[in-house]
């Protein structure tokens, strides 16, 4: 596993990373800077969205990453992906977003103030055992952080950036982790619209019944492992 971690971090440079993601981002930014206001207006932006034809999923995932590299919660855009596409495709559409958007400001992080985080936890014991947990088990830490929906989603993709865990059990861990939470606020992006219009109100309450027990789960768990 070691091994083929070297082989891709020596086949794909980080300064070619950057660079692209760079590119990209200028590339989009005109288009981008159109939608991002709408990010705090749902009905305006699902409109948008439904008038952009094919382009709407690559509007609508690039403002999942564009929102999630500064720090705007991407709640609103997972629901609104749930009017827009439904709960299958709203759900892909919107992990894609979110996975690629972490992985981005996983990257920021580190190469703007990785080494100053790691002289500044040299200096804290607590964080020097915080960050050894971490390389000791990467894919289980990420895994167990990101299932909890109601965890700090942002904040948590530059805490890691910061941290000495590899960007590949991260990016898996980040993946796999947010599916149950994506699926569960985009079938409340549905079920909440069908109620809206006097449809369907039990699927929207079990939909949030479902949130909730979610975001409960690691409280309880917890609580069961240190009574």
């Amino acid at each position: 596993m070691q091994q083929s971690l070297s082989r891709v971090k020596r086949h794909v440079p980080r300064p070619a990373l950057l660079a692209l993601a760079s590119l990209l981002c200028v590339l989009a930014l005109p288009k981008l800077l159109e939608f991002i206001p709408l990010l705090f207006n749902q009905m305006r932006l699902l409109e948008e969205l439904r008038q952009s034809g094919f382009w709407a999923v690559v509007i609508f995932i690039l403002l999942h990453i564009g929102a999630t590299m500064i720090g705007i919660p991407g709640v609103v855009l997972t629901l609104v992906g749930g009017v827009a596409f439904g709960l299958v495709w709203g759900s892909l559409w919107s992990l894609i977003g979110a996975t690629l958007g972490a992985i981005a400001a996983f990257w920021m992080a580190r190469s703007l103030l990785h080494g100053w985080a790691q002289r500044r936890i040299r200096d804290q014991k607590l964080l020097t055992v915080f960050n050894d947990a971490i390389q000791k088990h990467p894919f289980a830490f990420v895994l167990t952080v990101r299932f909890a929906p109601i965890s700090p989603f942002n904040l948590v993709n530059f805490l890691f950036g910061l941290t000495e865990v590899h960007w590949m059990p991260y990016s898996l861990g980040t993946l796999i982790g947010i599916i149950p939470g994506v699926m569960a606020y985009t079938w409340v992006g549905v079920t909440g619209h069908q109620a809206m219009q006097g449809e369907n109100l039990s699927s929207f309450i079990i939909a949030c019944s479902l949130l909730a027990l979610m975001s409960a789960f690691p409280l309880l768990m917890r609580k069961r492992r240190y009574p």
